[in-house]
């Protein structure tokens, strides 16, 4: 039998659950959300040591939404007690919300295809048929590591599929990619006592306006301590092109022809793909591997009623890879939606989304400057 809601959203990570609860807020019922795993599945599997680098303080009542939060008057540093919380903490909240607001969430239901005949999206999972006049796709990008350009990637162990570095064996390790993840595994890889050498293709010296192009403040205090340590050592402005297990351990060389030789299996720090190449042909894509969406609504250039939310959003320099970031385009999502289908909204809802600077419609604000 094929089941019908007039919105499906595809995972119950920030940004599944941010927009069901502004869906049950604007007294919208015709939802449903879809989580292959559990609700806030993604963090449970951060390394243990894993932390946000973007700091959670409540400040609500001076206009200053908690960055973590994904609906307002909600904040995990006040649930919590934490300014960096880890991932169990964050799938804690999102549990919260889901039961607080009482959003309908099918737990271990993953989507197994997308298709779209006219008007109608056909939604399937390995158990059940759902049709769809919106598809919001929420999927995220933990759980997609991505490792290009590095012959014998394999022998490497991703970020992603770290359970803990304390578990790892004393040794010293190289660890490809000097971006947050590759500088959160130096950090700790070093607090346990490891050799640590970092291959970066920029320099750690390098600094960048955009919060998401560069490490953040909380990263680069941690860093100095690994660095004094003694334990970190880095190879700036080099790739690595090739990996080779032997014996004896890893050859790791590097696009000058250096190479480095360890017995730590290497860490790749190598990013993680969009989760939306899961359906990638109901997308075009840019260059640096994120879909290609309107301005207006984040959705599909090709695929109308299919929109994106979370952090493979961007748009020309505007990088949504924050969860401050997208949340604020939940509301700006749903209005053109609405207005599409000719639906009334409810304005103190939206008034309430614009107060705590959840609603960005003009993205000509998201430039970024620092006078110093």
């Amino acid at each position: 039998m094929v089941q019908h809601k007039k919105i499906i959203i595809v995972g119950a990570g920030p940004a599944g659950i941010g927009l069901g609860i502004l869906l049950k807020k604007l007294g919208f019922t015709s939802y449903l959300i879809l989580e292959g795993d559990e609700i806030g599945s993604s963090f449970r599997r951060w390394p243990r040591e894993m932390r946000f680098i973007t700091p959670s303080f409540t400040g609500q009542g001076f206009g200053a939404l908690d960055l973590n939060a994904v609906t307002p008057h909600t904040s995990p540093a006040f649930t919590f007690r934490k300014e960096h919380l880890n991932g169990d903490d964050y799938a804690d909240y999102l549990e919260l919300l889901t039961e607080h607001f009482e959003l309908t969430v099918k737990e271990h239901t993953r989507v197994t295809a997308v298709s779209k005949k006219e008007h109608l999206f056909t939604v399937e999972t390995e158990s059940e048929r759902w049709t769809c006049e919106a598809l919001f796709w929420a999927t995220g990008e933990f759980q997609f590591p991505q490792v290009t350009g590095i012959e014998g990637a394999h022998h490497g162990l991703h970020v992603g599929q770290v359970d803990a570095y304390e578990a790892l064996a004393k040794d010293h390790y190289v660890v490809i990619g000097g971006g947050e993840s590759g500088a959160d595994a130096a950090f700790h890889l070093a607090r346990y006592g490891n050799q640590v050498t970092v291959v970066t293709e920029k320099s750690m010296k390098d600094k960048v306006v955009d919060p998401s192009l560069t490490l953040s403040p909380y990263t680069y205090e941690r860093m100095e301590v690994a660095m004094q340590s003694g334990r970190v050592s880095f190879k700036e402005n080099r790739k690595v092109t090739k990996i080779e297990h032997h014996h004896g351990g890893y050859d790791i060389e590097l696009d000058n022809g250096e190479v480095i030789q360890t017995t730590g299996k290497p860490i790749l720090a190598t990013g993680f793909a969009s989760g939306a190449r899961q359906i990638a042909s109901l997308f075009e894509w840019q260059e640096n591997g994120k879909p290609l969406l309107t301005e207006e609504a984040d959705e599909s250039t090709i695929t109308e009623g299919l929109f994106l939310t979370g952090p493979s959003v961007q748009h020309r320099s505007a990088v949504f890879c924050f969860i401050y970031k997208f949340r604020a385009r939940y509301a700006a999502i749903v209005k053109q939606l609405f207005r599409r289908w000719g639906y009334d909204l409810k304005e103190e809802v939206i008034a309430e989304y614009e107060d705590n600077q959840m609603l960005l419609e003009d993205l000509a604000c998201c430039e970024v400057n620092c006078e110093c």
